[in-house]
């Protein structure tokens, strides 16, 4: 899988500030195939970071009514990855 389709878009939310300042991980929305080993590889090409650890979750999709219709949100996966002592990903901060 190429690097661009494995990670989708950085998650800036208070809880991934709050992880990227207190313990350098940083969050991602990432492809639902993609696995720890690729998710790894792709953040080390794209952002020259070191990568320590690598966690994954799916995040199943909320079912939603409008009137008598129900739908469903689409599931997708996460990944937090904490990257190494000194390893910063410029684009995420000052956001």
């Amino acid at each position: 899988m190429e690097i661009h389709q494995v990670i989708k878009k950085i998650l800036i939310t208070e809880k991934s500030n709050l992880d990227r300042e207190v313990a350098n991980k940083y969050h991602f929305e990432v492809d639902r195939n993609a696995n720890k080993v690729e998710i790894s590889g792709a953040v080390e090409k794209l952002f020259k970071v070191k990568v320590e650890d690598v966690r994954v979750l799916n995040v199943l999709g909320k079912k939603k009514r409008m009137g008598r219709t129900t739908g469903q949100k689409r599931s997708w996966k996460k990944a937090v990855v904490t990257l190494a002592e000194g390893s910063r990903i410029e684009v995420a901060e000052g956001v």
